[in-house]
């Protein structure tokens, strides 16, 4: 159902369903200089979108004819943040449908989840306050796999090393002076190296935990794009 997309920096996003969740990622998004197109049927929520997205638009998404007529399938990413599971599903079906490539929805539970995934939902959460950022993050570096927020300035992530990196050791990359992160640690074939000692050389396959504030951390996705 549909076709399958690699995100790249130009994907263009729709977001469906402006609630605390879609606003998050939709906001994030719109920051990170991505083009975003904000679609809800609540004009007031409409209104407060023009602030944080490219384009808003008061509409029903889970009409198929309103998503035509919006241009869904030119979208490389939608994200369903509706919160009535009857029009999540709908909208979700109406985007693999019309061939956006990555469709990501939020589930108000398990039972939820799965009929999503069902209908092609490449990707469905749960989310907790903060996962629209945390979303919006990783979509748009596919080198990151995983944020975990300590607290409101100070977040931790999972990464794969670029290729160039291959090879080196933590001096010459200096991380902490570039973009002001910490090497936490190092995930390598099942072994874990808990603060590596800064001589230690990167192979292939490894994974960095690195921890920051929240602009140094975007700092160190940018380098490793």
């Amino acid at each position: 159902m549909g076709r399958k997309k690699t995100l790249t920096k130009n994907s263009q996003y729709i977001v469906i369903g402006l609630g605390r969740f879609g606003q998050a990622v939709a906001r994030t998004l719109y920051q990170m200089g991505k083009d975003v197109l904000a679609v809800d049927t609540d004009r007031e929520l409409i209104n407060d979108a023009e602030s944080y997205s490219t384009h808003a638009v008061a509409a029903d998404a889970s009409e198929e004819n309103v998503l035509v007529s919006l241009g869904v399938k030119n979208f490389d990413v939608a994200v369903i943040g509706i919160g009535s599971v009857h029009a999540s599903v709908l909208a979700t079906l109406i985007c693999k449908e019309q061939g956006v490539g990555y469709v990501i929805a939020k589930a108000i539970n398990a039972k939820h989840k799965t009929i999503l995934e069902k209908v092609g939902a490449d990707k469905v959460i749960i989310p907790e306050d903060e996962m629209g950022v945390k979303i919006a993050n990783m979509l748009t570096n596919s080198k990151l796999s995983d944020i975990m927020e300590l607290t409101d300035d100070y977040l931790i992530v999972e990464s794969e090393i670029p290729d160039e990196w291959i090879g080196k050791n933590l001096i010459e990359l200096n991380l902490r002076k570039k973009v002001g992160v910490n090497v936490m640690l190092i995930k390598r074939s099942g072994e874990v190296i808990i603060n590596p000692p800064a001589e230690i050389k990167l192979l292939k396959g490894d994974m960095l935990i690195v921890g920051g504030a929240n602009d140094d951390i975007k700092s160190f996705s940018d380098l490793i794009k």
